[in-house]
Formats: C-alpha cells, structure tokens, sequence
C-alpha cells in the first residue's frame, strides 16, 4: 500500500475518533458541558492523537529502520567473488538498489512483466533491455549475483510494507478504541491533550537537528567511501583537477586546491564589491537618510535578496560578461578572452550579496544608542567624526560578523559561478580567466551517466563536505566575533 494512502486512512480514523470521542464524552455527561471536566473538543483531539501519533511515530520509525535491515539482509547474500577489484560491498549496494529501482520502473511503465522482474533464472540481456526501454541509466554491467541481489532487495521491501500497513493501521484503530473507552466526564483530557502537544512540538523542533545530522552522515559516509578508493593526500594537497571518467580511478587527477582557489578568488571579488557598497548603503540609511527616503530605499535594495540566483547567473552570462568583454576583451584591453571569467561572477556576485552585508550592518548601526551619538555631538564633533570615530566603532563587531556570514553566502553560491565563470580549473591570479568552485563541480560529478560507484562521483561528496566544513567555520567565527565583541546597551 503506498504510504500516501496508508497516511489518508491514519488521518481518518482520526477523524472519526474525533467525532465519536466528542459525542461520547457529552453523553457521559448527560448532554450539559457543565458536568465535563474538559471541554468536549479535548475529548475528541484525546481520541484523534492516541490514534495518530503513535501510528505516525511507528511509520517514520519503520520507514527509517526497514531499508537498513534489507541492507544489511540483501548484503550478506551477495557472495565476496561479486565484488570486483577496487569496489567494496556497499558500493555494489548501491548497485543493487539502483537495478531494483530500475526494475521497479520498467514494471510501473509496462516494460517489463512482475514475473520476469521475479525470476530468479531471467536473461541479463533481456534485464538490461528492459531497463534501457523503460529509460533507466545502465552505468555498469549487471551481473547475476546483482541482479538475483536486486529481486532479493525489491521483495523483501514490497513485504515489509505490505506488514507496516496492517500493523499501522491496526495500531490506528487500537489507538481510537482504548481512547474512546477511557472517555468519560471526568477523564483529564484537556491535560492529556496539552501534554501531548508539548511533545509534538518538541518533536517539530528537534526535526532541524535531526535533519542536520543526517546530513552530516551522509556525506560522512560517502566520503569515507570516496577515500576508499582515492588518496586523501592527493586529493587535498593536489594541484591538478581533471577526472576522467575511465573507470574507477584510473587516470583521474582529483585534486581539490584549484577549486578551493577558484572559490576564495571568485568569493574575494564578490566581498570587494558587496562589502563597501552595502556598508556605505548602510550608513546612508541609518545616519543620513530621511524617514521617507528610507521607507522607500531599504525594500528596493532588499529587493535583490530575493531575485533568484539563476536570474543572476543569466545576467552574468548574457550582460556583464560580454559587457567586460567588450572593454577588457581583444577589442579593448586584451586580457580577456572570454565573458566567463573570475571578475564576471566576482561582480555579479557581489552585487547579490549587497543587502545581506547593507541590512545586517543598518540593522546593527540602528542599535547604537542616540546618546552615544548626542554625546559625540555636545563635544563637537560633526555628524560624519561622530560616525567614524563613535557609531563605527560601536557597530564593528557586528558589520565584521555580517561581512562573514554574507562570505560564506559567497562559496556557497552554484547557479552564479556555473553561468558567469566558467568551467576550468586552474591556479590563476587573473582574474579575466575562467575559473570554477567546489559548488560548480559538485553539479558536474553528478550529472550524466557516470558509475555512482567511481570515484569521479563519489568524489562530489568530498568535496561537499570539504565545502560545509569551511562554511561552518566561517558561520562559527562570525557568531563567535558577534558574541564576544558585542556592545550591551540599556
């Protein structure tokens, strides 16, 4: 049963336990409200969670648990021959459940009959056709113990589902009865309710945690596996980046310093230009504006904030690299050969990350108490020796913690980097040539029909989680910088 269904028949025998816990406590209480100790709506959302949430809990628990148990159940079939030189079992998983996948598919689109998807003794040739038909990516050659592995993987997954409905919907209606039974006109179910919400709402907040953590192990996992098979000395200390896609290693050069040059290069440009532009917006707004020209500037400027990032890259692509192009190109300057290059997403960028850097710094210059400024004031000082030599230096804790949050905005950034600066990585201090970033080849390795179990794409996950460690450390410091050099003010 599909889990979408089994959610729909979860919610509406909630519904009906609603209803009938409802009119169930009112006829305990001889119709009058009066005699009830909560009101009959508690009733009802009593019947309707006891059905609900352990129902739900059990599915997310079962749909978390059940792909590691057929994991490690269909792993320890396939015999150690399967496993070829330079591979491991968990990437010939991955082999598995991609061939199961794939069979699935050519059943749902008609390509394939359930029977020859089952059967043990099936053509690899006739597998592998079916799979092409039904527009699945064959990446490698399926052999028998994949394949027998796969139909292993694809029904012991039908079965366990096929359990996890009937359990969870029986645990649904046993859920309704022993709460409906309980309800009478002295049952504390306002209590009961407000506890239950309580942990619901624990649970909601613990989700982003939780959803951090598996992040972080997913690419733990995959990266582990990606040094498996490729040194981690040349990766991180290699000057040369250019994967083959021959096989499982071969002659790649998987290095990842001209990336991370390319990605501090490109995000230096972008702070040159966001940095003093949004820093002095931000002045003007707090310090000179009037009330009416602010209430009108600030949403403009916030405005870029929320164009997508695609649209940039477009507008880097198709302005401002032919518009570089064309003073620094051949026909101007001649250091550019290319409208993709390091100052075109550097600039481009920037212009992005303009109201990150000019609305954290307004909001923090707005902070500074008027007496400081007033004090500055009664001393002599103008209007702009107050702002250099008060207001700044006040706010810098907090401008040096926006500056380092819109930098980690900057290596993080794709679709920018992908349109305005180009594909090649190399080790350059020109900034008219093309470069690329970890973000840009990210997407790359994993796009196409590479071998997910190469290096040339496992190689996505390092670099991942190159890229989030460097970006936590710069978020880390900023909040760091922000928490030890704030000023507290009454």
């Amino acid at each position: 049963m599909p889990v979408l269904w089994l959610i729909l028949i979860v919610i509406a025998i909630s519904a009906v336990g609603f209803v009938s816990g409802r009119s169930r406590a009112m006829q305990s209480a001889g119709g009058e409200i009066r005699n009830l100790h909560s009101l009959p709506n508690f009733y009802g959302a009593n019947v309707a969670l006891k059905a609900a949430i352990p129902a739900f809990g059990l599915l997310v628990l079962w749909l978390l648990a059940q792909p590691l148990f057929v994991n490690s159940q269909v792993s320890g079939m396939i015999p150690d021959t399967a496993i070829k030189d330079g591979s491991s079992r968990s990437l010939v998983m991955a082999e598995v459940r991609r061939t199961a996948a794939g069979l699935d598919a050519a059943v749902a689109q008609g390509q394939m009959t359930e029977q020859v998807a089952r059967n043990a003794n099936a053509d690899i040739a006739e597998i592998t056709q079916g799979l092409k038909d039904a527009g699945q990516v064959v990446t490698s050659e399926i052999t028998q113990p994949i394949l027998n592995a796969a139909q292993s993987y694809r029904s012991m997954n039908a079965k366990g589902h096929w359990v996890m409905s009937i359990v969870l919907v029986l645990l649904a209606l046993a859920g309704a009865v022993v709460s409906w039974r309980q309800t009478r006109s002295d049952y504390r179910a306002r209590n009961v309710v407000e506890k239950g919400v309580s942990v619901l709402l624990l649970a909601a907040a613990s989700i982003a945690v939780l959803t951090t953590v598996g992040i972080v192990l997913s690419l733990v996992f995959n990266t582990w596996e990606f040094f498996k098979l490729y040194p981690a000395s040349e990766f991180f200390f290699g000057l040369t980046w250019s994967p083959s896609f021959s096989g499982r290693g071969g002659s790649s050069a998987l290095g990842i310093l001209p990336l991370l040059w390319g990605t501090f290069y490109i995000s230096l440009v972008a702070l040159l230009v966001a940095v003093p532009i949004g820093l002095f917006a931000a002045i003007y707004l707090s310090e000179y504006a009037s009330p009416r020209v602010r209430a009108v500037a600030k949403p403009l400027l916030e405005i870029l904030a929320g164009i997508p990032t695609i649209v940039y890259g477009l507008f880097a692509l198709l302005t401002v690299g032919p518009l570089l192009l064309s003073v620094f190109g051949d026909d101007g300057l001649g250091w550019m050969k290319a409208g993709t290059a390091v100052m075109t997403a550097g600039l481009v960028m920037g212009v992005m990350l303009i109201p990150f850097v000019s609305s954290l710094s307004d909001d923090i210059i707005n902070a500074v108490p008027q007496a400081m400024r007033d004090g500055s004031y009664g001393l002599g000082a103008t209007q702009s020796e107050t702002i250099r030599q008060v207001v700044l230096p006040a706010a810098l804790p907090g401008i040096v913690g926006a500056i380092l949050l819109a930098a980690s905005r900057a290596i993080g950034e794709t679709m920018i980097v992908v349109l305005g600066a180009g594909a090649a990585a190399r080790l350059s201090l020109n900034p008219f040539e093309a470069m690329t970033t970890v973000t840009a080849k990210i997407v790359s390795q994993l796009t196409g029909d590479a071998d997910f179990a190469s290096p040339e794409a496992l190689v996505a996950f390092a670099l991942g989680m190159t890229l989030f460690i460097l970006t936590l450390g710069l978020n880390v410091f900023a909040l760091y910088i922000v928490r030890k050099y704030r000023e507290q003010y009454e």
